[in-house]
């Protein structure tokens, strides 16, 4: 796939994964909002300073996230044959795409224990983001997203791991930004509708088409990968023959 392809399923993901952001950061949004200084009763652009700024700070650690999992698998690929490593990353990701597939649609959720082993990480993080409560200002509200962006999530891991394979530091920073756009209207909602929305994306219903893509782009990404694994196998026999 061509980068703006890439690019493009990576924000497609973060869309569909909007109905595992309810489950995971629906409670942070909603303390978060009930908090700020203007009242939940108030007009939304009242809260949409804070809330775009939260936002922002999460997907910036996403997209740092990114780049840092796309430079060490760069790292890694020039240690092997490049071309052999690349294409078994991206059979990688394919799978993890899989599972997550099957993790959104609720049929399997094996990706718990990525978010669980998180958890170590996230106890470190988490105390930063204490000291900035109570949020009084939209900086504040950055600090916050900036640590949110943190938290373990199978979803955003699922993409890290996608990311590895990207090519280096700026397509998997790039990558990052993409699924954290995705994601930025379920996230924005949840400061606004998050109760009729909630409702809407746990039908069963709603979370198995978003699987079921999710497990269609993570199949033909390993079908690619496997042609051109085959594709090079028959070069290099030509050659040495």
């Amino acid at each position: 796939m061509d980068s703006l392809t890439v690019l493009f399923a990576a924000f497609l993901i973060g869309l569909t994964g909007g109905i595992h952001c309810f489950g995971m950061c629906g409670g942070i949004v909603g303390a978060l909002t009930l908090g700020l200084p203007s009242a939940p009763g108030q007009p939304f652009f009242t809260r949409l300073p804070y809330l775009l700024a939260y936002n922002a700070g999460r997907i910036f650690s996403y997209a740092a996230a990114g780049a840092l999992a796309g430079g060490i698998g760069s790292w890694t690929a020039h240690l092997v044959s490049l071309h052999h490593a690349q294409l078994g990353l991206q059979i990688l990701a394919g799978l993890f795409m899989i599972l997550l597939g099957l993790y959104l649609a609720g049929w399997w959720s094996l990706l718990r224990w990525l978010e669980q082993a998180g958890g170590l990480l996230w106890q470190a993080i988490e105390p930063l983001g204490r000291r900035l409560l109570p949020i009084r200002t939209p900086l504040q509200a950055l600090g916050i997203g900036l640590v949110w962006g943190w938290l373990p999530c199978g979803l955003v891991y699922s993409v890290l791991i996608w990311a590895v394979g990207a090519g280096g530091a700026r397509e998997g920073g790039l990558l990052l930004l993409s699924f954290g756009l995705g994601t930025l209207p379920a996230l924005l909602a949840m400061g606004t509708a998050a109760a009729t929305l909630a409702g809407f994306v746990r039908r069963p219903a709603v979370r198995a088409v978003a699987g079921v893509l999710v497990i269609l782009f993570g199949v033909y990404e390993v079908n690619l990968a496997l042609k051109l694994f085959a594709h090079i196998g028959k070069w290099m026999k030509s050659q040495g023959g």
